[in-house]
């Protein structure tokens, strides 16, 4: 769906529709009990940040996922200070997720879909992981094993939050894909 040479209209409106639909989705959240370090949440964000890069491409679905979960933390009192660090990261869910879909030809289907979704979230988690190991060492002033023991405890609801978006965006991507040709409201 994305076309290099021309940005137009109806592109800076699916940008910012995804960004959105991103910002809603990370806001509807429930506190998920996994977690031994504080509290971790299930989200729809995710999956929209896949959904992004899946419909948008890398860098127009990379900006969409970035920007929208960025824009709910910088609603969010206890992640404002994190807002930058959620662009880049989420970000690169979004560009990853859309560089996979575009690898060889612009043709995609549900397969394709599900190869860029699961490389998306395996970049967020392998990043946001990180993130939290350099926070809790830096900020937290946990040992080198506290902080490992931190980012084992945000394992299973990062991997859930992973394995959902992996499941349903595909299965969203080509229900939308197939709507926006019959509508002939592509992007290209």
């Amino acid at each position: 769906m994305e076309n290099k040479t021309k940005l137009t209209t109806r592109k800076i409106v699916f940008v910012g529709l995804m960004a959105a639909l991103t910002c809603v989705g990370s806001w509807a959240r429930i506190p998920v009990p996994l977690d031994i370090g504080g509290t971790s949440y299930f989200h729809l964000g995710n999956i929209f940040c896949a959904l992004s890069g899946i419909l948008l491409g890398p860098w127009l679905g990379g900006l969409a996922a970035g920007l929208g979960s960025a824009i709910f933390d910088m609603f969010y009192p206890a992640f404002i200070s994190e807002c930058w660090l959620t662009f880049l990261m989420k970000g690169a869910y979004g560009l990853i997720a859309g560089l996979v879909i575009r690898a060889g030809s612009k043709k995609w289907g549900y397969v394709k879909a599900i190869l860029g979704s699961a490389a998306g979230a395996m970049t967020y988690a392998v990043l946001y992981l990180a993130k939290s190991y350099i926070k809790g060492i830096i900020v937290s002033g946990y040992t080198a094993s506290a902080a490992w023991l931190a980012v084992i405890g945000k394992l299973p609801a990062t991997i859930f939050n992973a394995v959902v978006a992996i499941i349903f965006a595909p299965i969203l991507a080509v229900a939308i894909d197939k709507a926006l040709k019959k509508s002939h409201l592509t992007l290209e």
